[in-house]
């Protein structure tokens, strides 16, 4: 069964700001750590993101709709500078699906599944690298489920994290058709 098609597009900062705004205030999001930010602190946040040459945030589409947040980081320059060692090819990763009054069962995998094969498209990404709070057990069920190894806890200034990592071969094991019972 096919949830729909999914793409990104670079983030606006100010043009997707109130959209934004109303994602990472929502009670669902409050991992995200922005429960009250104002629309001006979002717009200050993701101008400094898309300032940024080693932060990056794009807009998720399901089936051309606004539907989720991916953001892409280097690990050697942001958020884990010193908390561990970088590998070449390592890529950071954050992702916020939507708040929704229509759930569709199987969505917030199918966006990290997609997620996960945006960044893996390019070939010099060779893991995956997150940094989940330890408490946020929904998302560590995900991150395990598209390959996600957790590596160890670690204590970032903002959050106790679990530090996980999701390799390319063990990510396309785990989705290439044979692995999905499809035949090839």
């Amino acid at each position: 069964m096919s949830i729909g098609t999914f793409t990104v597009r670079p983030l606006d900062p100010l043009k997707d700001a109130e959209l934004l705004h109303r994602w990472v205030t929502d009670p669902k999001a409050a991992f995200w750590m922005m429960q009250d930010a104002e629309l001006q602190d979002v717009e200050r946040e993701y101008t400094r993101i898309a300032a940024h040459e080693h932060h990056h945030a794009y807009l998720g589409l399901h089936d051309g709709e606004p539907a989720f947040l991916m953001e892409t980081y280097d690990p050697r320059y942001v958020e884990l500078v010193g908390l561990y060692e970088p590998e070449p090819g390592d890529v950071g990763m954050h992702f916020l699906v939507a708040p929704t009054d229509r759930p569709i069962h199987g969505f917030t995998r199918a966006v990290i599944t997609a997620v996960m094969e945006e960044l893996f498209a390019d070939p010099r990404t060779r893991r995956v690298v997150v940094e989940p709070d330890v408490r946020n057990k929904a998302v560590h069920a995900l991150n395990e489920a598209v390959g996600f190894v957790a590596a160890q806890e670690i204590d970032k200034p903002e959050k106790r994290a679990l530090l996980s990592f999701c390799t390319r071969d063990r990510f396309f094991d785990r989705h290439s058709p044979a692995a999905r019972g499809v035949a090839v």
